[in-house]
């Protein structure tokens, strides 16, 4: 998830909120019909505060909705029937950057940015910390995050370094390294694999992993460590935010390819994909700001305008929702 980008290119989760209940009508984005339930709202209103600049973003089952800031750490939380968030677990994140945000089966809010990795309830009390050590060229600045039934794996954007923290009873032990993307790819400069998006089968056994600098997803054998490139026929495929539904890979690209959401399908084993659909704008038919990630939720997408490449960008900063292209699929 993540996003301040390499010198050539222009810059590139979570919240919860307590008492979110179904939203008053004089809420709803859309006024409901004679024949059906409110329309959700195309556009979601993170914060009109200046210099928010949003970046991760998760959506529950139940349709509560998080976003993290990468310019002030801040968390936000809001419903997908609402068009507009309020911040999250105030006084409760002490970090300068909030990147990647998601929920786990508890509805416990994990996020990462700078050197942390925290955990949150439901209601925005913080549970747990973990920091993550040094990596071969520095400080972690960790930027997006995968939950597992037994393991939480955290990307590292200024190291080429994958984290796993094992769980025990819902519990994250400390952040340790686990894999160095180096191995895969010996003679490509450590300081240019810019780690960004992660993503977990739900068994458990695979994980993907996004880099910009090499504009490719790797894929890692969890029980090996085995690191290999994922084939998607030639496209330049350095994500940002990645979600995985089975063998569907949804992506946002902002660098190697036009800014949008890219969605693949994969082959059985997670090892290779054809790109089957790109989208490039909202409802409104306008160009996204430069986006970051996405979450899915039923039929819609949901792709976070960070307005990164023109930081600190202006209030107020939004998220688009779209219709999934795969919907019926």
């Amino acid at each position: 998830m993540a996003r301040r980008f390499p010198l050539w290119v222009t810059a590139s989760v979570v919240a919860l909120t307590v008492g979110f209940g179904v939203a008053a009508p004089a809420q709803a984005a859309h006024a409901a019909t004679r024949h059906g339930p409110p329309r959700p709202p195309d556009t979601y209103v993170v914060s009109e505060e200046p210099g928010v600049v949003p970046e991760g973003i998760a959506v529950q089952r139940d349709g509560r909705m998080y976003v993290t800031s990468d310019a002030t750490g801040a968390l936000f939380a809001g419903d997908v029937r609402v068009p507009s968030m309020r911040p999250f677990a105030v006084g409760a994140v002490d970090r300068p950057s909030s990147r990647g945000v998601h929920t786990d089966g508890s509805g416990r809010v994990w996020s990462v940015g700078a050197g942390t990795l925290t955990v949150h309830s439901r209601n925005g009390r913080l549970l747990a910390t973990r920091s993550a050590p040094d990596g071969p060229l520095g400080a972690a600045d960790l930027n997006d995050l995968a939950i597992t039934a037994d393991a939480v794996y955290v990307t590292d954007w200024a190291n080429p370094i994958v984290y796993r923290a094992q769980l025990r009873h819902g519990r994250p032990g400390p952040l340790q390294p686990w894999v160095d993307m180096r191995s895969a790819f010996p003679q490509f400069p450590a300081q240019y694999w810019l780690l960004n998006g992660i993503v977990a089968d739900a068994a458990g056994d695979t994980v993907l992993v996004a880099s910009n600098g090499t504009e490719a997803v790797w894929r890692i054998d969890v029980a090996t460590r085995t690191v290999s490139q994922v084939d998607l026929g030639g496209h330049s495929f350095g994500a940002d935010g990645m979600v995985l539904a089975g063998r569907r890979l949804y992506a946002v690209l902002n660098y190697g390819a036009p800014n949008g959401v890219y969605v693949a399908d994969l082959d059985p084993e997670l090892r290779a994909g054809t790109v089957t659909h790109q989208i490039l704008t909202d409802a409104d038919g306008e160009a996204f700001d430069l986006p970051t990630t996405l979450a899915r939720y039923r039929c819609r997408l949901y792709v976070v305008n960070s307005q990164g490449d023109h930081r600190p960008g202006q209030p107020p900063y939004t998220v688009s929702a779209v219709a999934d292209p795969t919907c019926g699929e």
